[in-house]
């Protein structure tokens, strides 16, 4: 079962935030798609443009503790929700691939598709 927009604590979507900015800033370019998924986001785990300003000051370390720190079926759901982001723009950079893994990696979970 897929985490809905309750089941995500503030600090667990402020490190979600902040990986997804990460993966949109990987490439060095800021796409529309991105920008648009993004958006989306916003409403599936409802947060703000704030959210991002404010998730930006998280350290890498604490968001990585943070996602770690999650139970399986929120990481299941964040690695669908990095994935879907990476695609969006229909091409997944380089960057963005070996970020990913990072992140999978440092959850102790491995990516459950081929993007």
């Amino acid at each position: 079962m897929v985490p809905t927009t309750e089941d995500f604590n503030v600090v667990e979507k402020l490190a979600i935030v902040r990986a997804v900015d990460s993966v949109i800033l990987a490439d060095g370019t800021i796409h529309k798609a991105e920008i648009s998924a993004l958006n989306r986001l916003m409403h599936r785990i409802d947060f703000d443009s704030n959210f991002i300003l404010q998730a930006r000051n998280f350290s890498r370390e604490q968001v990585l503790r943070i996602l770690r720190e999650m139970p399986r079926p929120k990481k299941l759901a964040l690695i669908d929700i990095l994935e879907e982001v990476a695609v969006s723009d229909g091409f997944v950079h380089e960057k963005e691939t070996t970020l990913m893994e990072t992140i999978f990696d440092s959850m102790g979970i491995g990516a459950t598709s081929n993007y």
